[in-house]
């Protein structure tokens, strides 16, 4: 997999060190101190210098990039991985690290930024996304739903991640459709949902069909 798309790899590596460049160029117009970390009414509650800020995010998500890509080659089923789904692993964060570093670099120039609007519609266009590939994913132990009688059962598999993504898109519609009201209960709810629904259904599934063997 690694061999593979070593070129789009590298290539995704520099895309997520990039805002160490735009910090470089902004250094001075960056105060000693920024902020890190947002609350979930988008208020600042965390802060770092800005040498961790510039350098420290962007490595540690380009670290984790790696870290996702070798346990994504490590699969003994990495066969199974379509293109689509090693795309999204090559690309999440790359993308993280752009937005991410935006609105830190935005806030700490004093930059007017509603954070927890953006965060919001980050994550309802992420799910939708995620929703769109959960059905191309195939039987694998790295990427998709893993739960037991997922991975037992490919016919469950397949039942799981097909609905799962039904419901992960209408999820991220609605968090988008809701985002201008940043009620935080809002995302949390939809987001159990997301997570709890395919999991009893898939459960279901698995009781039923097990009871008709």
């Amino acid at each position: 997999m690694i061999k593979k798309n070593l070129k789009t790899l590298i290539i995704t590596t520099i895309v997520t060190l990039l805002p160490i460049l735009a910090g470089l160029i902004l250094w001075d117009k960056l105060p000693d101190q920024i902020a890190t970390h947002f609350n979930a009414d988008g208020a600042a509650d965390g802060f770092s210098s800005k040498a961790f800020g510039v350098f420290g995010l962007p490595v540690i998500l380009a670290v984790l990039h790696w870290i996702c890509t070798i346990g994504t080659n490590a699969d003994p089923k990495q066969k199974n991985h379509s293109d689509k789904m090693l795309t999204l692993v090559l690309w999440v964060c790359p993308v993280i690290s752009l937005i991410v570093s935006s609105v830190i670099y935005t806030h700490a120039m004093g930059i007017s930024l509603d954070v927890s609007l953006v965060m919001l519609l980050l994550c309802g266009a992420m799910f939708i996304v995620i929703g769109n590939y959960l059905p191309k994913c195939k039987q694998n132990y790295t990427i998709g739903i893993k739960i037991p009688w997922t991975l037992n059962d490919e016919e469950n598999w397949n039942y799981t991640h097909r609905v799962s993504g039904k419901i992960w898109v209408a999820g991220g519609i609605v968090i988008l459709l809701t985002a201008v009201f940043k009620q935080m209960w809002i995302f949390f709810v939809i987001t159990a949902i997301m997570v709890i629904v395919p999991f009893v259904l898939s459960y279901l599934f698995h009781r039923k069909k097990n009871k008709n063997s």
